[in-house]
């Protein structure tokens, strides 16, 4: 005689039946596969972030320690220098970066470097440099540009190690024409009116309808890439806030005791990773066609 009972609903040693142990999980049975993937692929995504912010953390481990090791006589200041100068030939010696890739950055590091010195002036002193130091250019000590560098290299890297490409690009003149104005406004609104908001709102008009693809192991993923331009900004500011702690500068209200850097800074980095942004496209244009896979 043929059993009537239904094959799927025999019940488990668990006592459930298979249904209803898939329903538990997620319905389908397959939850914990897809959030191993998720799991796996979110611990990728973070490893590779490290990677790619590799020059930045160097860097912060130089500041870190230069405040708990003997200097022998040498200004931190100084020792941060000579400092960067060693991460940046290891980076060229170990081919993380290559030598048209450096120059690129470095570009990006003179564009700093002279936002540094108009900042510093005595006229406007938005934020300092308290500490001595013999290499200095006016009030700017050297090492001030590999700051700079460090947000260029991440994007280089970044760029790299997820394969980034772009949908719906926005044209590289306009770009341009909007970074200038981006740069000439830390300098002009100390004497004028300030148009950050109109450029923000410029920079999301201009991106409105461009993603970015990243993949970070297999699959392509994609976000607006205003956004991503937000959350780097917004995470240079927390590397401010630690930065300042350290004393690689101060800013007026920290020159007696350290206070949080104000998070109105985040607009100003923002608009600034437009710029560094432009700057290391010269060494990806390539990869600014429209991306068709999803």
């Amino acid at each position: 005689m043929v059993n009537s009972q239904p094959h799927n609903t025999t019940p488990s040693p668990s006592g459930l039946s298979i249904q209803a142990q898939a329903a538990r999980s997620g319905g389908d049975g397959h939850l914990p596969r897809r959030l191993r993937a998720f799991c796996r692929e979110f611990v990728a995504f973070g490893i590779k972030e490290a990677q790619a912010c590799l020059f930045a953390g160097s860097f912060f481990v130089i500041l870190f320690t230069s405040s708990h090791i003997p200097l022998f006589g040498l200004a931190r200041y100084d020792f941060l220098f000579l400092a960067a100068i060693l991460i940046q030939v290891a980076f060229i010696l170990l081919k993380l970066e290559s030598w048209e890739e450096m120059k690129v950055i470095f570009l990006f590091h003179i564009v700093g470097f002279v936002l540094e010195l108009f900042k510093t002036s005595p006229g406007i002193a938005s934020w300092s440099y308290p500490e001595p130091g013999l290499l200095k250019i006016g009030t700017v000590p050297l090492y001030s540009g590999f700051m700079y560098s460090a947000v260029g290299s991440y994007i280089n890297l970044a760029w790299k190690i997820f394969r980034l490409r772009y949908g719906q690009f926005p044209p590289i003149p306009l770009l341009a024409l909007l970074s200038l104005g981006i740069y000439l406004n830390f300098f002009t609104h100390h004497f004028a009116p300030d148009i950050r908001w109109w450029l923000i709102a410029g920079i999301f008009l201009l991106f409105r309808k461009t993603q970015v693809y990243f993949t970070v192991l297999q699959t392509a993923r994609k976000m607006p890439l205003s956004l991503a331009f937000m959350l780097i900004g917004f995470f240079i500011w927390v590397a401010e806030n630690i930065s300042t702690y350290l004393g690689a500068w101060r800013y007026p209200d920290q020159l007696h005791q350290w206070a949080m850097v104000s998070p109105q800074k985040i607009s100003c980095w923002f608009l600034l990773v437009i710029v560094s942004f432009n700057i290391i496209a010269l060494l990806h244009r390539k990869h600014l066609q429209p991306e068709t896979s999803a």
